[in-house]
């Protein structure tokens, strides 16, 4: 059974206390002079204070099943998902956030708890790998990493924490969960051929920010989506608020439930996803056991040839501005580098452009049009091989240009067996997840202070 309670009987102890203690000072006073009880250490008048301020005492907020959640594990997960808004909180968001991210730390506890249970070991060199690869994507070093993070009001061990759970649940899923779920070869069968059926309609890239609710708060949960919704409407993170928020196993992976369609949906998400357009976001969806905020990154046709996965040959050449030169001094190189581009006379001509302007050239193969910002995707779809875009990017960080240098069209398939099988089988993991972590919250005992 799930306790919540806050100790009433603590509350109305401590102002007595205080009060015996006053009044015993007082006849302590009365009954004998004043007594230099620190005399014998001779300790100086003025004392002059070395080494660094004492930290100020952590005080425990929530205890799940034994283990403490602090208001400082709540604060540094707080301004770790500032970190990854890259913003800072709105001041009228931070006492709802913060009860979000309470709710997130004490279902982190309960799933590394229960892979405890079932003997699942994290090691520190497994929690290690991740934080590397974190710092590499943001081309730091792990140590560096934490000095960031320290400076802007968090902690490399928010992070760790946060990777623990997540090994934990994709542990403890692969061994309570997908060992229970089954698909049938028939049932993949007959998805295939509903593909196949299908051809040339539409199959949407879904994002999902999900939710759990029930009947005592479903009120807090769907006010807390219309504010989720609020912020994703002003600029907020979508990926960045899946990870921190999301109930779903997709979590994860920012919310990404991959390529769609609506009839593979709940029927209150399919119709909202058939309306929408490729970079909108929905608002809160009433679903089976909660609310769900859904993104569509974008459209394709099912087994139908699309532009925008041909694969692509590119050069790029960038040039780079020295510390400190502002854009009206740059402008002069920029406008004679987009000259250049517009006249390459095609892929042979990069490392000229880029040797009369000191520039880098870098070469990619098989870069799917598709995985560029959708600036340059609208710009390239239109060239011919050996032409190069506009420039683009930044003084700052260096002024861009890609040439084309070949285009292969890729020739849509149906989805193999294989695929279909592990897109079915993550489906029902999903589900199945979801239960096995309501039940973790109903067993639980979660004493607030």
């Amino acid at each position: 059974m799930k306790f919540f309670r806050v100790s009433a009987r603590l509350a109305q102890t401590v102002p007595m206390a205080i009060g015996l203690a006053i009044a015993t000072a007082g006849v302590a006073q009365e009954a004998a002079p004043d007594v230099d009880t620190a005399a014998n250490l001779k300790l100086p008048e003025n004392p002059q204070l070395f080494g660094n301020a004492l930290r100020e005492v952590v005080k425990a907020m929530v205890i799940v099943n034994g283990e403490v959640i602090t208001q400082t594990d709540i604060d540094q997960r707080l301004a770790l998902m500032a970190i990854a808004n890259n913003a800072p909180i709105p001041a009228n968001e931070i006492e709802r956030l913060r009860q979000q991210v309470l709710s997130n730390l004490i279902d982190e506890t309960l799933q590394i708890q229960a892979a405890k249970a079932e003997e699942i070991e994290i090691t520190d060199a497994d929690i290690d790998k991740t934080v590397e690869r974190v710092a590499g994507n943001v081309k730091q070093t792990p140590a560096q990493m934490a000095d960031y993070l320290k400076t802007r009001g968090s902690s490399i061990r928010s992070i760790r924490r946060q990777i623990q759970g997540e090994i934990a649940w994709r542990r403890l899923q692969s061994k309570k969960i997908e060992s229970t779920v089954s698909v049938g070869d028939e049932e993949v069968q007959a998805v295939i051929k509903k593909l196949e059926a299908s051809k040339g309609a539409e199959e949407f890239r879904v994002g999902e920010i999900f939710l759990s609710a029930n009947s005592s708060n479903d009120a807090e949960v769907q006010a807390n989506m219309a504010k989720l919704f609020s912020a994703l409407q002003q600029g907020g993170s979508f990926v960045g608020y899946a990870r921190q928020f999301s109930q779903s196993s997709s979590a994860a992976v920012g919310g990404d439930l991959g390529w769609m369609r609506p009839e593979q949906l709940p029927d209150q998400l399919a119709n909202a996803v058939r309306q929408m357009r490729p970079g909108t976001i929905s608002q809160p969806i009433k679903v089976p056991g909660g609310y769900s905020i859904v993104a569509v990154q974008d459209v394709r046709k099912i087994l139908t040839a699309d532009p925008r996965n041909s694969l692509l040959t590119l050069k790029q050449i960038t040039v780079n501005f020295p510390k400190g030169t502002t854009r009206q001094q740059a402008e002069p190189t920029v406008a004679r580098f987009a000259q250049g581009a517009a006249n390459i006379g095609g892929c042979g001509g990069a490392d000229k452009i880029a040797s009369e302007f000191n520039g880098e050239v870098v070469e990619s193969d098989n870069v799917k049009l598709r995985d560029l910002p959708a600036a340059l995707q609208d710009m390239m779809l239109n060239m011919q091989v050996g032409q190069a875009t506009r420039p683009f990017g930044s003084i700052e960080e260096g002024v861009r240009t890609l040439v084309l240098c070949g285009r292969d069209v890729v020739d849509p398939s149906a989805p193999s067996f294989d695929q279909v099988y592990a897109q079915l089988n993550e489906e029902r993991v999903n589900l199945r997840s979801r239960r096995y972590l309501r039940d973790l919250r109903r067993d639980a005992v979660i004493d607030f202070r």
